[in-house]
C-alpha cells in the first residue's frame, strides 16, 4: 500500500502541521514516509502545501504530483490542485471556505464545512485537524486508534495542552457525517 497525499491551503491553517501529523504516525507504524513541506514567501496568508507518502516499500521521491488523496483548505488550492489529483482519487474539501464543487467526475469528492465545525465546537484555529479526522474515516491512511501517540510527538512540549483539543478535532471529523 502506497498512499500520496497532498495538503493544500493559506499558511497559518495548520497544513504543514497537518502532514506532519500525518507522517508521523506512519512512521510510528513503521511504514517508509515523506513529508515535504512547500509555502511561498508570506508564510501566514500565502500559500502553504505539503506532500505526504506513507508506504510499505521505500519511498523514491518525497514529491506527490498526481495524489491519491487531496485535502484543500482554500479556493486557490482546489483551483490549482482539482485536475493534479489521479483518476479514482479522493479530494477533501472544506466546505465552509470553499463555495464551489468539484467539477471532475472521475474522483470522489467530499466535502465537510470544517472551519465553521471548529468555530462552532470552540476549536478555532483546529479545522485542519478536523479535517485530518475525516481524511482518516474515509480513507485508512492511517489508524484512528494510535493518533495520541502520534499528537504526543508532533506537538511541541511548550503546548502539550493542545493535545487534547486537537484530538477533540480529529474525532469531530471522524464522526462527521454531512
Amino acid at each position: 500500500m502506497t498512499k500520496n497525499m497532498l495538503i493544500a491551503g493559506f499558511g497559518g491553517q495548520g497544513i504543514l502541521f497537518s502532514g506532519k501529523f500525518l507522517a508521523y504516525e506512519g512512521l510510528l507504524e513503521d511504514k517508509s514516509v515523506s513529508w515535504l513541506p512547500s509555502y511561498g514567501p508570506e508564510m501566514r496568508g500565502g500559500t502553504a502545501n505539503c506532500s505526504v507518502i506513507i508506504s510499505d516499500i521505500p519511498v523514491g521521491s518525497p514529491i506527490v504530483s498526481n495524489p491519491d488523496i487531496l485535502m484543500v483548505m482554500n479556493m486557490p488550492s482546489l483551483d490549482k490542485y482539482e485536475n493534479a489529483a489521479v483518476k479514482g482519487g479522493q479530494i477533501f474539501i472544506d466546505s465552509a471556505l470553499i463555495d464551489r464543487k468539484v467539477t471532475r467526475e472521475d474522483v470522489e469528492a467530499y466535502y465537510i464545512p470544517a472551519t465553521k465545525l471548529a468555530s462552532d465546537e470552540g476549536l478555532t484555529g483546529l479545522a485542519n485537524m478536523i479535517m485530518i479526522g475525516f481524511v482518516i474515516k474515509h480513507t485508512g491512511i492511517i489508524p484512528i486508534e494510535n493518533i495520541e501517540r502520534a499528537l504526543a510527538k508532533v506537538v511541541p512540549a511548550s503546548k502539550q495542552h493542545l493535545i487534547e483539543s486537537n484530538k477533540k478535532a480529529i474525532m469531530l471529523g471522524y464522526g462527521y457525517e454531512g
